[in-house]
């Protein structure tokens, strides 16, 4: 993963580890539904094993947070000082995504196993041990 790849996860990572203030948009009331990688991976997989199904599936964590609530808890797991700032919000930013995963655990016995909390602090230990970014 690329510390500057634009995505929300990896940009509050990078700027609480550089002690940068981390930017949310709008209220950060608006709400994102994170899937670890090696759960996507796993869910992909499980579909092209199978020939009962073409698809499509959604695959993803049906679990929702705030944005705000992620950027906290990026905070907290890093030790961070980072200041929280809210930004406006963009004017074509969808208020809530969540993925019903329903067909996938029907048809593909699959759902996801990593919890936000420790996909995020697997991510951080990623982020710090590859791009040398500390804690300021």
């Amino acid at each position: 993963m690329h510390p500057n790849d634009g995505r929300v996860v990896s940009n509050f990572i990078v700027q609480a580890l550089k002690g940068e203030p981390i930017t949310l948009y709008g209220t950060g009331n608006q709400s994102r539904s994170f899937c670890y990688v090696d759960d996507l991976v796993t869910g992909i997989i499980a579909m092209m094993e199978q020939d009962e199904l073409i698809g499509p599936v959604n695959l993803g964590n049906p679990g929702e947070f705030t944005i705000l609530e992620l950027a906290t808890m990026v905070k907290e797991l890093t030790g961070s000082k980072s200041e929280i700032v809210f930004q406006p919000l963009p004017q074509d930013d969808p208020v809530r995504r969540r993925p019903d995963i329903t067909l996938a655990k029907v048809k593909l016995g699959w759902e996801p196993t990593i919890a936000l909390r420790d996909g995020l602090i697997r991510t951080i230990d990623y982020f710090r041990s590859h791009s040398g970014v500390l804690v300021k």
